[in-house]
């Protein structure tokens, strides 16, 4: 029987999908939005949410929680500071999936999931970010 085994393979390893999950975690915590495929935006949003609720309780223990889950203290920052102050009203349901198509080469069904009340600005702000603080020179090294 297959009772307790409510979670999709996703064709990868156990060790693989923990890695996959914790790195979309942090670029949709960094982006607030990202765009992957349907079934493993459905497979990260209880990955996420159980994130938020654990930004919402703050303290220590599970500061250090999120921080064995995600190992990017920048999300961590910012999933106990700005999500955890902006979701602290809401009971649940911090994201939402969208579908979005399906993709060229393969024609997988592709899906958005972004967070509920989101700041579009985020998108991409730690690129244009990194781009500002380079040098000249450092643009001109970058072309050659």
């Amino acid at each position: 029987m297959r009772h307790g085994n409510g979670h999709r393979k996703l064709g990868v390893t156990p060790s693989h999908r923990k890695a996959m999950f914790a790195n979309m975690a942090v670029a949709l915590i960094e982006n607030e939005q990202i765009t992957t495929t349907l079934p493993k935006a459905k497979d990260l949003r209880p990955v996420v949410e159980s994130l938020i609720t654990l930004g919402k309780k703050g303290g220590l223990a599970n500061r250090r929680r999120a921080l064995s889950i995600l190992r990017d203290e920048e999300a961590v920052r910012k999933l106990f500071g700005t999500l955890a102050d902006r979701y602290k009203e809401r009971q649940g349901g911090y994201t939402r999936v969208m579908k979005a198509g399906f993709r060229y080469g393969d024609a997988a069904a592709m899906a958005m999931i972004e967070f509920v009340e989101r700041d579009v600005e985020a998108k991409g702000a730690k690129s244009r970010a990194q781009a500002l603080a380079q040098t000249p020179a450092e643009l001109d090294a970058a072309k050659v």
